[in-house]
């Protein structure tokens, strides 16, 4: 049932009028055409913070797809309703999809700037959840003092408390960047006894402290004891949070590979009762996918909780001194498995051969790195596939942003300079999940793929953040995390050569009932992201 309803106050309780039944993307762009004429007559005198009117509001949840207007009283949404509105400050969506803010459960893009390339691609709440970090106290002050333009949240990192036991290294707090340490053999180690219980100690007590969940880069470890994983779930399963997973290799991709990543995901999950997210599943499933979700929705039907997220690439993206990266070990992700592959991204070069990538390796082990899985032009129905993945969140993977050595990077810049480089899902994942999903090849009906972005995520994630049942929705209550688009025209602009084009076709993104991009245009002095965090 809607969770919101209960927040707001008893004067502007309104009926919400009937859904829009029907999926046809053309019977709804002629509903928003009429909008004036399905509007009540009706006035409401209560005058608000601000109005959305005309637009075609569409709540994933309640199934609510009409012309409405909604009123926002401060960070809420206080009435969704047929009744003209007064606000101090009004928002024409007429011809319009408004929609909830969209939920990036996998960024690695934390600072202000890339945050400011995310709002613009419909993004009103991004979290470090695969990589996570430690201590999450440090990410969560450093973010609550510099400000952020978007919702912000952290799992705890199980590579760097395992780096710091197991090693020796210290923990930052994510300052140095997910990749940071991830090439070095020495965290990779097999853990002692001892080693296991102080690394679930120290997890328990980041937990304790608001972590989202637990990060788990298992992939970036292949070789570490299957044991060790099942701890680590028992523990998220204890606390009652999610284990946020980069699974091991497949079979097929590593025969070698202590045990199959998807059915040991999906094994675990069923054991321990732990809810076990599956990272990017596309990407470390690549053409074995089809495999991979059958195991998925096998586990789901005997009862195990296992949620998946897809982003609509054809390239990966990370250090390029990890496992992955190795000449040996490219035909895991890899289409061909040979260093063509590979493009170092601080230079834009695709590696030429074994002598040169292991060079780079051991010159920038924490430079990033592209990996071609497939090629989107010449395999657009793999992309298609992912897309339309079914129950399947939309997350980005986004990374940081990347300068040439020289550059001093401001972050309260604005735009970022063009020399910047990252993968372009940073600024682009939303928007193209839109433009291929919905408008170009009509693999998901619109409310659909708004469910992947918004709703999906907060599902997710509510068990362990009740303050999620209050987002990823448009209803009476709800946080006002809101986008307004052009179902027409909204579009990523990002490619591999030009990344840090913004999306197009947002016309105004508010958070937290702050408007952080009006009429397409950022509002640079806006910062009004809020933490997330569990049990809160």
């Amino acid at each position: 049932m809607p969770g919101c309803n209960l927040l707001v106050r008893t004067k502007n309780a309104r009926h919400r009028g009937p859904t829009v039944s029907g999926s046809a993307l053309s019977r709804k762009r002629t509903l928003v055409m009429a909008a004036p004429q399905h509007l009540s007559a009706s006035v409401d005198e209560t005058v608000y913070d601000a109005v959305i009117s005309g637009g075609r509001v569409i709540d994933p949840e309640t199934g609510l797809d009409a012309v409405r207007n909604v009123g926002i009283d401060g960070d809420r949404i206080a009435v969704v309703t047929e009744a003209v509105l007064r606000g101090r400050r009004q928002i024409d969506a007429r011809g319009q999809v408004v929609a909830p803010g969209f939920i990036d459960l996998h960024s690695h893009s934390q600072a202000i700037l890339e945050g400011r390339l995310q709002v613009l691609d419909g993004v009103t709440t991004a979290l470090e959840l695969e990589a996570g970090v430690a201590p999450v106290g440090v990410a969560y002050e450093r973010a609550a003092r510099e400000g952020r333009p978007i919702n912000y949240g952290f799992s705890v990192s199980w590579a760097s408390i395992r780096r710091h036991v197991v090693a020796g290294a210290q923990l930052t707090g994510g300052a140095l960047g997910f990749q940071h340490g991830l090439g070095s053999d020495d965290w990779r180690a097999p853990a002692l006894p001892g080693e296991t219980s102080a690394m679930l100690d120290l997890l328990g007590h980041e937990l304790t402290d608001g972590a989202v969940g637990i990060g788990v880069l298992l992939g970036y470890a292949p070789a570490t004891e299957p044991s060790e994983y099942v701890a680590v779930a028992r523990l998220a399963e204890s606390m009652g949070v999610p284990a946020f997973t980069h699974a091991r290799p497949l079979v097929e991709q590593d025969p070698d590979v202590v045990i199959d990543g998807a059915e040991e995901l999906t094994k675990v999950a069923g054991e321990t009762g732990a809810h076990l997210h599956f990272c990017h599943i596309n990407s470390t499933s690549t053409r074995y996918l089809d495999r991979v979700h059958r195991l998925v929705d096998g586990v789901r039907a005997e009862g195990a909780t296992v949620t998946t997220e897809v982003y609509p690439y054809g390239a990966g993206m990370t250090g390029i001194g990890s496992d992955y990266f190795h000449p040996d070990r490219l035909h895991v992700l890899g289409a061909t498995g040979t260093p063509e592959d590979v493009i170092y991204a601080r230079t834009g070069e695709t590696v030429a051969s074994r002598e040169r990538l292991l060079e780079i390796r051991d010159a920038d082990p924490s430079g990033l790195a592209f990996i071609k899985a497939f090629d989107e032009a010449y395999d657009p129905e793999r992309l298609v596939q992912i897309v339309g993945l079914p129950g399947a969140a939309v997350a980005s993977d986004a990374v940081p942003l990347i300068l040439d050595a020289d550059q001093v990077l401001d972050a309260f810049q604005w735009p970022p300079p063009q020399s910047a480089r990252m993968h372009p899902r940073g600024a682009g994942t939303f928007a193209k999940t839109l433009r291929v999903g919905v408008r170009e090849t009509g693999t998901l009906p619109l409310a659909e793929a708004l469910a992947k972005c918004s709703l999906y995520p907060a599902q997710i994630l509510e068990s362990a953040v009740p303050s999620m049942r209050q987002r990823g929705r448009i209803q009476e209550g709800c946080y006002a995390d809101v986008v307004v688009f052009d179902p027409e025209t909204v579009t990523d602009t990002a490619t591999y050569q030009d990344p840090v084009r913004p999306s197009a076709g947002f016309a105004h993104v508010i958070v937290n009932g702050e408007e952080i991009v009006r009429d397409a245009q950022l509002q640079v002095d806006v910062l009004p992201g809020r933490p997330v965090r569990a049990g809160l």
